[in-house]
């Protein structure tokens, strides 16, 4: 068996391995599978205050994503491309007229 839990996988991601599957939070190392990035790539958008919430859990004070929180933030991102929120588009849009210029030299 391969590891990644068939009933969940169909139509999902690859990287939903059976570890992630029923879990409320996941720490940086399950993050960066669930969203196909690397961990360094989470760390460096916590420093920068951008990229999914996270918080620290536990006696060591470990990075903590929720899996909802994360799936909320993907749903974000979708909506802020203009690729996938025809709305945001700008080839969509309407033309607009230029202002009128007055050629006085």
């Amino acid at each position: 068996m391969s590891g990644v839990d068939p009933i969940s996988s169909v139509g999902a991601p690859e990287f939903h391995h059976r570890s992630t599957i029923g879990r409320a939070f996941l720490g940086v190392q399950d993050t960066a599978a669930y969203l196909g990035i690397s961990p360094k790539t989470l760390y460096v958008w916590r420093h920068r205050r951008q990229g999914p919430p996270s918080f620290r859990m536990g006696a060591r004070g470990r990075v903590t994503y929720r899996v909802d929180a994360l799936d909320a933030w993907i749903c974000a991102q979708e909506q802020a491309d203009f690729r996938s929120n025809p709305d945001l588009n700008p080839v969509s849009a309407a033309p607009q007229r230029r202002a009128a210029y007055s050629a006085t030299v």
